[in-house]
């Protein structure tokens, strides 16, 4: 079979971009044979599969870390190499194929020093007067919350098999705020810097008005152990819902008074969202799965409140499945903490990052005004006369939905316009509530006038794909969010394609002095990046993928000023322009078969790597086809729901 494969790649070399692209079809056929599609098992094994129930496969731990999903992205590359097999658990629980920490002799290990505590790098200014952005504390209707930050270490494990992978947990430092309680326990990484919070309540409900809000647990429920680390779940009366666990060194069951229980009517359902890690106790012979949290209603009118908790149990979970414990829920629907416009400017001002794009971008961005000033012009379906659109884009059809009977077009001597005009960009700003009006997300929308042809990796060899990726106008954005309670940057998430991810603080690059993070667009496609670097959407262990090169370059855009407010609906006094009402598409259908231009390329190689070629490219994202136009800002579901993470 080896020869056979080499043979085949052999013949086809006639020319030096023949010989170039066969040692990279060497390297791939010999992971494809010798790896299988993970690329990163020895001979005989297979790898874990996720079953069906389960819809994510972080939920498994050490489900192969190189197999990326259609819309993941691995961190940036220089070139792919294959990644080392995954260690089983030496004994027969090594057949349920996690990765497990182990715990025995975990008090001969050599004592670790604690996570350094996360700040942003500059100060945070006195924001302008309000209502109650940044006062420390939120009403959320029955309850009044703060948010603790100051911790106090309860117990850390750490693997055996890794010395530096350990997890710890945390409870609030000290006394609480009078009538406050605490709700569970935190837990982090000690990978990175201690950046959490926790939320602690107070009952603000009468007590000849009803039934409590807050009351103490009736008891503790074991879950787990593992030598001197204990884990309990708080049992609430009838009516009321446990908001986290608690964390002990002692197999002594916790004091009541450790936390409290919420009325059921003020609490809203969470789910798990993504592992932590899988624990394994020599004692009871049965893995421990620890996730975090977040509530399962969210977006911009999701009333669902994260309480910083973590959720454990000694099964898998499905996200669909009803958890033991819940998360808050806001009932104030005057969202009080929700910043005013003139906090707003200061927010933007002072945390509006830096927008980079790559040195040999060809099709920079623009302002919208200046498209349609550059002869954009409106088709409709039927109608072979386009219509000059105004500058404001007062013209074009407003509200409903994409009908397909209306797109935008270029116009005829369109290159010019292809590459936008950089001078006149800004970036659009849509102000919304997060999670349950205690958050607020900042979305920078950016327009380019056109998507440039993706670029196809294979090996240490690149193919420019002349259709795929291609389209007219370009909206992606990049959100950052901020917390109410005390006005600080918690995360930026970078949008790529038709999914993205959150990145905390404390893994942004800012620009030195002060808290304005810089944000990476890639080359063509204008998907946003926390770092320079390649990233390859595929298959890293093949390398087989499409290619985001972000770099350095003095191609920027500063959304500190460089920026228009288009829309807070939770706020009145915000006009929306009228292009932003238009629902329909900002492009053109584009003929062409991407799938026909896929298997034309999968062809060229042997059959091994043609295969895989196929599947990894067939797995990218639509919106890379380019077939149909992008819709504008508001049509995108992420417009009125949340992020996708």
């Amino acid at each position: 079979m080896k020869k056979l494969v080499h043979w085949k790649v052999f013949q086809m070399i006639s020319t030096p971009w023949d010989a170039s692209l066969a040692l990279s079809l060497l390297k791939i056929s010999f992971l494809t044979i010798f790896t299988g599609a993970y690329g990163g098992y020895p001979a005989g094994y297979t790898s874990p599969q996720a079953p069906a129930p389960v819809p994510q496969a972080a939920a498994y731990g050490e489900y192969p870390a190189q197999v990326y999903p259609a819309q993941s992205y691995a961190p940036p590359v220089a070139t792919a190499a294959p990644v080392a097999a995954p260690n089983f658990f030496r004994s027969a629980r090594g057949m349920l194929g996690y990765k497990c920490l182990h715990f025995d002799n975990v008090r001969a290990l050599p004592p670790l020093k604690d996570p350094e505590t996360f700040s942003l790098p500059a100060p945070i200014p006195q924001w302008p007067p309000g209502q109650g952005f940044g006062s420390g504390t939120i009403n959320l209707g029955k309850l009044e919350v703060i948010q603790i930050t100051d911790f106090e270490f309860i117990w850390r494990y750490r693997s055996t098999e890794n010395n530096n992978k350990c997890i710890s947990f945390y409870k609030p430092k000290g006394s609480l705020p009078k009538d406050f309680h605490c709700l569970g326990h935190y837990c982090q990484s000690d990978s990175h810097p201690l950046r959490g919070y926790l939320l602690a309540a107070r009952d603000l409900v009468s007590s000849t008005e009803q039934e409590p809000a807050l009351v103490k647990p009736l008891d503790f429920t074991p879950v787990w152990s593992s030598n001197d680390g204990y884990f309990w779940l708080p049992q609430p009366p009838e009516g009321y819902r446990s908001m986290g666990f608690v964390v002990t060194k002692s197999s002594k069951k916790p004091e009541l008074n450790e936390v409290r229980c919420v009325r059921a009517d003020l609490t809203d359902k969470c789910e798990t969202h993504k592992l932590i890690v899988t624990a394994v106790s020599e004692s009871l012979h049965v893995p421990l799965f620890i996730w975090f949290t977040r509530p399962s209603d969210r977006g911009m009118w999701g009333k669902g409140v994260s309480t910083g908790t973590f959720f454990c149990r000694t099964r898998l979970v499905s996200r669909e499945q009803h958890l033991s414990i819940s998360c808050l829920k806001n009932l104030d629907s005057g969202l009080h903490a929700m910043p005013n416009v003139d906090q707003i400017q200061a927010l933007i001002q002072h945390y509006g990052p830096t927008l980079i794009f790559h040195p040999d971008e060809t099709y920079l961005p623009s302002s919208v005004s200046w498209f349609f000033n550059n002869g954009a012009v409106l088709c409709q379906k039927n109608n072979p006369i386009c219509e000059l659109i105004d500058e404001n884009g007062s013209n074009l059809p407003q509200g409903g939905s994409n009908d397909k009977q209306y797109w935008i077009d270029l116009p005829f001597d369109d290159d010019h316009v292809k590459r936008g005009n950089i001078e006149s960009s800004k970036l659009y700003v849509h102000v919304k509530p997060a999670l349950g009006g205690t958050f607020t997300d900042l979305v920078f929308w950016i327009f380019c006038p056109f998507n440039g042809p993706a670029t196809l990796k294979l090996g240490l060899f690149d193919v420019s794909l002349i259709s795929i990726g291609q389209h007219v106008c370009d909206w992606e954005h990049f959100t950052l969010r901020i917390s109410n309670l005390s006005g600080e940057l918690y995360s930026i998430y970078f949008s790529q394609h038709s999914g993205g991810e959150w990145i905390e603080s404390h893994d942004l690059e800012f620009i030195t002095g002060t808290n304005k993070a810089l944000v990476y667009s890639s080359r063509h496609g204008h998907a946003s990046f926390p770092k320079a670097g390649v990233y390859l959407q595929g298959s890293t262990t093949l390398g087989i993928g499409i290619r985001n090169d972000t770099a350095r370059s003095d191609l920027v855009v500063d959304s500190s000023s460089q920026y228009e407010i288009v829309a807070a609906e939770y706020l009145s006094v915000v006009k929306e322009p009228p292009w932003l009402q238009y629902m329909r598409e900002w492009g053109p259908k584009i003929v062409y078969d991407s799938t026909e231009e896929i298997e034309k390329l999968a062809s060229r190689f042997p059959r091994t790597v043609g295969v895989t070629l196929g599947n990894v490219l067939r797995k990218l994202p639509m919106e890379l086809s380019g077939e149909e136009g992008p819709t504008g800002p508001k049509e995108k579901n992420n417009w009125y729901g949340d992020e996708r993470w």
